[in-house]
């Protein structure tokens, strides 16, 4: 598996792109594209991977993908289950950084916008969304031309204000990327979240990169800042506590199904990454929502 550029270029007579994409699951493919994206999950559950973040996702959630950060939709095993009558549906917003023009954002009335295409650059999450701002975003999908238009700048305008918002990816995440941009460092990346939870290994990850195994792993440091181990543990480690989140399964289950092998690595680990074993992390969240 490899990450894969997507064409999202508008094919109509607008600026950007709004649709409602409704499938039995949504497309797993590890990709990005120099458009921003505006997602609103209207059914379904899963894990989205945005950079290197790690996150349950929901009805409801509302998440904005700055431009070249490659993301995946991954739902829950349930929805590929060949009897399942689940669905899986999203609004997605796609535009480019300068839709209305190279300078517009750039102006003093606007400039909050461009901070939030910004902020964006890593991935936002909005949380405790109003009803209204969702219902104006399910609107404008009715609307054409001008009035399509003034309602998305106000939709924009709502979430550059909107003060309760998590930062997805890592800064070493983006510097990397960024710093590399190598079908190399791509299909490496691409077979890190393809298969994070199954048997992984630097050897498989040194053969998609053409490289030696010490070789590869003086690269991949180098370009990530920590070692290729260390990467993919932290990965498993994010799944895993979008797992303990869920309080689907037990913590020994939860374990194998982040690509663990035994409870006393995963714990090991768990405390290494999180500063708290899992335990102590599952008492301290119902803690913060009780």
């Amino acid at each position: 598996m490899k990450l894969h550029l997507l064409d999202r270029s508008n094919l109509t007579n607008s600026s950007f792109t709004t649709k409602i994409n409704e499938y039995p699951y949504f497309l797993k493919i590890w990709h990005y594209h120099p458009e921003l994206e505006l997602v609103v999950v209207l059914k379904s559950e899963g894990t989205c991977f945005i950079g290197d973040s790690v996150e349950k996702f929901g009805i409801g959630d509302v998440v904005l993908i700055g431009k070249n950060l490659p993301h995946m939709w991954l739902n829950d095993d349930g929805y590929f289950e060949p009897t399942s009558e689940q669905t899986a549906k999203a609004i997605a917003i796609h535009f480019k950084e300068n839709y209305l023009g190279p300078k517009f954002f750039e102006t003093p009335e606007m400039i909050h916008i461009l901070e939030l295409f910004k902020r964006a650059s890593y991935g936002l999450k909005f949380l405790n969304v109003n009803k209204k701002l969702l219902n104006d975003i399910k609107s404008m999908l009715a609307l054409e031309g001008f009035e399509k238009t003034m309602a998305f700048l106000n939709i924009l305008h709502a979430l550059a204000k909107h003060t309760d918002t998590k930062k997805l990816s890592s800064q070493g995440f983006i510097n990397s990327f960024n710093s590399s941009k190598s079908d190399t460092q791509d299909n490496v990346q691409a077979y890190i979240f393809k298969n994070f939870n199954l048997e992984i290994s630097l050897n498989k990850a040194a053969e998609i990169a053409h490289m030696n195994p010490s070789a590869f792993s003086r690269y991949f440091k180098r370009v990530n800042k920590k070692t290729f181990s260390r990467y993919v543990t932290e990965i498993r480690i994010g799944y895993a506590c979008k797992l303990l989140l869920e309080n689907r399964f037990n913590i020994s289950k939860i374990c194998y199904e982040s690509g663990f092998n035994n409870i006393s690595n995963f714990n090991r680990q768990f405390k290494i990454v999180m500063n708290y074993t899992p335990s102590e992390y599952l008492e301290k969240h119902k803690t913060k929502h009780d």
